[in-house]
């Protein structure tokens, strides 16, 4: 099965086409709202803006499985995400990442192995990041901890553009 089948919906609950993103560089992150790690929608936002026009775009994905840091409902997380940290990419309803509830979307992405350290198997915490190359390739998995706007970050976008 690919990402590009999946079924999900956009914060708004309309029905999410995942096969927009087919031709597209996606970098796939579980976002949350009262998490230390908040402020990186502020990178997200700012790497999002920088490759948009090369074929790129950030999917925020609200998860409130961690600490219940995204108890918000879509138009509390909305209008956070917008006031807070201008974000402009797109944003998904709240799903499980993890568990027997996890969403099918996560299913085909936790076996990647992370960039760094090799982990696969369960999102660690908010703001764990997948980059999926066009076609479907999932191209790395990074660690909450690393920044958007890290080297490694970049350097994984800039390969994984179209050409």
């Amino acid at each position: 099965m690919s990402i590009y089948d999946v079924s999900i919906s956009a914060l708004d609950g309309r029905p999410k086409d995942l096969n927009d993103y087919e031709d597209k560089a996606v970098l796939v992150v579980n976002v949350a709202s009262r998490c230390g790690l908040t402020p990186q929608y502020t990178g997200l936002e700012q790497i999002h803006e920088r490759f948009a026009e090369r074929g790129f775009t950030v999917l925020g994905v609200p998860c409130n499985q961690f600490a219940g840091q995204e108890p918000g409902s879509p138009e509390e997380i909305a209008t956070f995400c917008s006031t807070n940290y201008g974000v402009t990419f797109p944003i998904t309803e709240k799903i499980e990442v993890n568990g027997e509830g996890r969403h099918p979307l996560y299913q085909e992405l936790v076996e990647v192995p992370d960039a760094a350290d090799g982990h696969t198997g369960d999102i660690r915490w908010n703001f764990e990041k997948f980059l999926v190359a066009p076609g479907g390739t999932v191209a790395a998995r990074f660690s909450p901890m690393v920044e958007p706007t890290a080297d490694e970050v970049v350097t994984a976008i800039e390969a994984a553009l179209p050409a």
